[in-house]
């Protein structure tokens, strides 16, 4: 079942996205005693991690994954491993399993799709869009594996050019999918 909201701005998506994710944490530890969550890079998330880490939840049962991430060192600001490590959400967690996007695009998905073989199904998938209407690094035009978890992402259309994403079908092997706008330059996508 598909429910969309239309929020009247930037801080009403925040706060409904926080409390859908603290929701569904809720219920997966109360199902399976973790809460398997992937988490989407850009902009709209950055107050959304921020907020999560200073809540009150048992964070201790979380498990945070990525949708995909930019080939960059370690402790380059544009990594979304770096913002929610700066958001104070991944200290706080029970788990974090960055991408390893340092390695190169090929060897970081082949290491990431092990990673997260044993995680899925997800409990929530945090998407955002981009103005291009991209999601994760899965960019128009481009063709994607429909047996493979993960993979090496060439040739972006924004910088870097080099990532790493989940497929839609490790995206869908979820029990949720919480996708997140905000910005009229979104609005055509």
């Amino acid at each position: 079942m598909s429910v969309w909201r239309i929020l009247k701005d930037a801080e009403a998506v925040t706060s409904e996205a926080v409390s859908l994710i603290q929701q569904a944490a809720d219920e997966a530890i109360a199902r399976h005693g973790e809460f398997r969550l992937v988490l989407s890079g850009g902009t709209t998330p950055r107050e959304i991690y921020r907020r999560l880490a200073a809540s009150a939840g048992d964070l201790g049962r979380w498990r945070l994954y990525y949708g995909d991430e930019r080939c960059l060192p370690v402790d380059d600001l544009q990594r979304n491993s770096r913002m929610v490590e700066e958001s104070g959400l991944a200290a706080k967690a029970g788990g974090h399993f960055p991408i390893p996007a340092e390695r190169g695009a090929e060897a970081a998905a082949s290491a990431y799709a092990q990673t997260i073989e044993t995680a899925l199904p997800f409990d929530l998938v945090l998407l955002g869009v981009g103005e291009d209407g991209h999601t994760a690094s899965l960019f128009p035009g481009h063709d994607w594996s429909d047996t493979a978890l993960v993979v090496p992402v060439r040739n972006a259309p924004k910088p870097p050019p080099d990532r790493v994403s989940l497929t839609p079908r490790a995206l869908r092997d979820c029990r949720r999918i919480l996708v997140i706008l905000t910005g009229i330059g979104k609005a055509g996508a």
